[in-house]
């Protein structure tokens, strides 16, 4: 039995039904987004949604009894526990009745298990993996992203306020109004406030709202081109180089986790002795840069020289052939 549970849960063709169930129900949720549309096709969709429900189910019973007597192996990987967790979620939903109040709570646990996808397939599982890696990188960088953000709220009240009070009336109108500079949503238009005068551009149909009009234009040009320069172009550029780097570390993590799988799947494998071959030969390639370095000073220096070869080679011999413990 859990030899071809095993089997099973490793097969492709049980992956990608897995797969081409979690994209019916994906359908299944946008289809049901229709309301009383398809209120007639209802029996048939709860249908549909059961068996995928026991699909979901079968497939935790199959991954655990491939643990064989560690089944508690399965719930060490993060992933499997997000499955199991959807799958008991589901298994909630109709305890739940048909309540207004828990209306919401049911639609939500149905829209979970299209994130199933995630764990069906190691590439989004790497992309995953390398966000929740590059979160506390990112933690900072939104700490300084913050700071830029105070710091030129603040300044916009205190220059554009009374010019612009749509904008820049107080602090979190201003911050509100920089995120969508930062995000180059028609910014110019809030800078040509600025520039020009909130009399001379923007505020058609709100002149009353203008009642200290002033113009700043080579300070309101100066203060939203910075602005845009390091928001946009740096600060933003960080989230991108930390999630690169995080990405780069989860595939050199995930190669690193395959390579120890092969290795234990090999028969006859002592992974306790490939770590002390691997350690001798580092020796003795360190012995054997010692060497070099020895002679090629002795060259540098003038002193007795001697077939460089012949010794490298026999001391080479030495190493490499004495018996390994």
């Amino acid at each position: 039995m859990v030899t071809l549970c095993k089997k099973i849960a490793k097969s492709k063709w049980f992956q990608n039904f897995i797969i081409s169930v979690i994209i019916l129900a994906g359908i299944l949720v946008g289809i049901q987004t229709y309301g009383e549309k398809v209120d007639q096709w209802a029996p048939i969709i709860d249908a549909i949604d059961w068996v995928i429900l026991i699909i979901f189910t079968i497939e935790v019973f199959i991954k655990i009894t491939a643990e064989g007597n560690q089944p508690q192996n399965y719930f060490k990987d993060a992933w499997n526990l997000f499955d199991f967790f959807i799958v008991v979620a589901c298994f909630a939903g109709p305890f739940l009745g048909d309540n207004a109040e828990f209306l919401p709570v049911l639609r939500l646990i149905r829209i979970l298990r299209v994130f199933k996808l995630v764990t069906a397939l190691p590439e989004l599982q790497l992309i995953v993996g390398a966000l929740l890696r590059s979160i506390p990188s990112m933690a900072y960088i939104s700490l300084l992203l913050g700071l830029l953000f105070y710091i030129y709220g603040a300044m916009a009240v205190f220059l554009f306020g009374p010019n612009d009070p749509i904008h820049f009336d107080n602090l979190q109108t201003a911050i509100l109004s920089l995120f969508r500079v930062i995000t180059l949503e028609d910014w110019t238009d809030i800078m040509y406030i600025n520039m020009y005068g909130c009399d001379s551009y923007g505020y058609g149909g709100n002149e009353a709202l203008c009642t200290n009009p002033s113009a700043s234009p080579m300070l309101a040009s100066f203060f939203f081109v910075s602005f845009v320069l390091i928001g946009t172009m740096i600060v933003l550029n960080l989230f991108i180089g930390v999630i690169m780097n995080g990405m780069d570390e989860m595939k050199a993590e995930t190669e690193i986790k395959a390579r120890v799988k092969r290795k234990k799947r090999e028969d006859g494998t002592d992974l306790k002795n490939e770590i002390h071959l691997l350690v001798d030969k580092v020796d003795a390639l360190k012995n054997e840069l010692s060497l070099l370095t020895h002679l090629y000073e002795e060259e540098k220096n003038g002193k007795h020289v001697f077939n460089m070869h012949d010794k490298v080679n026999g001391e080479s011999k030495k190493i490499f052939n004495k018996p390994t413990q």
